[in-house]
């Protein structure tokens, strides 16, 4: 085949999934500076006509939005960060013991990842009110590890079969300790795994919402998917204002795997070889 008609059945595939997946959000960025008027308007308009700024101001300042973002923060960065206390140590152990069962534990694991979130919510509920941490930021991180946690053992695990053995009984030879191999040697050859695990959960809890939408009926709890429904009632759907929270949500999510791309991109290419 000539270059350029490799280059056609190459690219053009490529340009029309990029385009797929960027339109929606391209669209929903130019609709957060449209009136409600233009909103509803038949045909609609690919440009605002008359750019405003009324509907972030609106979200801003005339909602619960900023309390909800900063919700979303706390139980995101929380679930995330205790996803990988508990994460690392077990996929270690996984990756570098051997003990009864180690495979029927694996497989319940990856298991308790695919169970249905309908079906998790009840019992999660009945455990929640035992210990007091419904309508809790607390209660809210710690039912996130349900989502979070079994895929980043899983992954982890994983990662750390792939580094030599030998590195660590070098280590271990010269003094240091399983702890100590764990964190100097282990974490930063997985670094791009943990990368795509930090990604993965801080995605997945910002996100959600059946959990919160059950265990964070207050508002001094709810977070950021909660608070873009408000904006839908029985009667009427703010469609300017919900637009403008969502290209707000949107941001974080957008920083975060720009800034942590390169390493994202690597640690799926080799997470898939070596899984």
């Amino acid at each position: 085949m000539k270059a350029g008609s490799r280059s056609i059945w190459i690219y053009g595939p490529v340009a029309i999934i990029v385009f797929i997946t960027v339109f929606p959000f391209l669209w929903m960025t130019v609709s957060s500076f449209k009136l409600q008027v233009e909103l509803y308007s038949l045909p609609p308009t690919w440009l605002p006509e008359m750019p405003t700024w009324q509907n972030f101001s609106k979200v801003l300042f005339e909602s619960n939005i900023p309390r909800y973002f900063v919700n979303s923060c706390i139980v995101s960065i929380g679930s995330t960060a205790l996803a990988l206390v508990f994460a690392i140590p077990a996929a270690y152990g996984f990756a570098r013991f051997s003990f009864r069962g180690k495979s029927l534990w694996q497989v319940f694991v990856l298991v308790s990842h695919l169970l249905p979130t309908a079906a998790l919510i009840v019992p999660l509920y009945v455990l929640l009110g035992a210990i007091q941490q419904l309508n809790t930021l607390v209660g809210l991180i710690l039912v996130y590890l349900v989502l979070t946690l079994p895929l980043s053992i899983w992954m982890l695990t994983g990662y750390f079969k792939s580094i030599p053995v030998e590195l660590e009984e070098a280590a271990i030879i010269d003094g240091a300790s399983r702890f100590g191999v764990l964190m100097r040697i282990m974490l930063p050859l997985s670094l791009p795994g943990i990368v795509v695990i930090v990604l993965y959960a801080f995605v997945a809890t910002w996100n959600e919402f059946i959990f919160a939408l059950s265990f964070a009926t207050d508002v001094r709890v709810k977070t950021l998917p909660i608070g873009l429904a408000e904006f839908s009632t029985e009667y009427d759907t703010d469609w300017g204002a919900i637009m403008a929270a969502s290209v707000i949500m949107t941001l974080p999510i957008a920083a975060l795997f720009f800034g942590l791309q390169r390493l994202f991109v690597g640690g799926l290419m080799s997470g898939a070889m070596k899984g």
